[in-house]
């Protein structure tokens, strides 16, 4: 009696230990299913990067101390425009700043978070301080002969977070950096003048 209860024991614990192993199959092909779709989506759709334009910029103060401080403040109009007809950009984390020979001269301002439709534009008109910032020597040296020489190039920089919005599905996030030629005119009175819209190279 007992080496038959055993026996169907043994048979019980077979036939579960079956239905588990399809049951996991399943769920295994159909994880592998969908991930699939997502990548021939993913590939067709094929998103571009969003492009960003650096439309105006005015420099309030821009004041060189003796002591290799600079002090700045600057304003400006930037516009980004997304190119996909049917990915949406969200744009979770935007800071810009002013970079001067690879020096950064600002804080750090942060641009609102949003979402950015199908071939939709965005504009920003953010201020950035800079506050006695320590120069190395040879930059305050450099900054001090273009301004003498009536021109001078900043660049300002954006680095920040996105995700892409395919129909309901939402990528991870992916880093973005922006970087804007800024070319001003600078006069006797050191008055600067920002010379024309610039198209900014974007990496994600």
């Amino acid at each position: 009696m007992s080496a038959k209860d055993c026996g169907h024991h043994g048979y019980w614990s077979w036939k579960r230990h079956k239905v588990f192993r399809s049951l996991f199959s399943c769920f295994l092909c159909l994880i592998i299913v969908v991930l699939l779709v997502i990548l021939v989506i993913w590939l067709v759709l094929r998103p571009s990067k969003p492009k960003f334009y650096l439309q105006d910029a005015s420099v309030g103060q821009f004041n060189l101390s003796d002591a290799n401080l600079l002090s700045s403040i600057i304003q400006l109009t930037i516009s980004s425009r997304n190119p996909n007809d049917r990915i949406g950009i969200y744009y979770d984390r935007l800071d810009v700043y002013a970079d001067y020979k690879g020096q950064q001269i600002t804080a750090a301002t942060a641009l609102p978070p949003g979402y950015q439709g199908h071939n939709d534009y965005n504009v920003w008109s953010p201020y950035l301080f800079g506050n006695a910032v320590p120069l190395a020597p040879y930059l305050a040296v450099a900054a001090g002969q273009e301004e003498s020489a009536g021109f001078i190039l900043i660049y300002i920089k954006i680095d920040g977070r996105l995700r892409w919005k395919v129909g309901t599905w939402i990528s991870g996030h992916y880093h973005i950096n922006v970087n804007c030629p800024a070319f001003f005119t600078v006069d006797s009175g050191k008055e600067f003048r920002f010379q024309k819209i610039t198209s900014c190279s974007v990496d994600v």
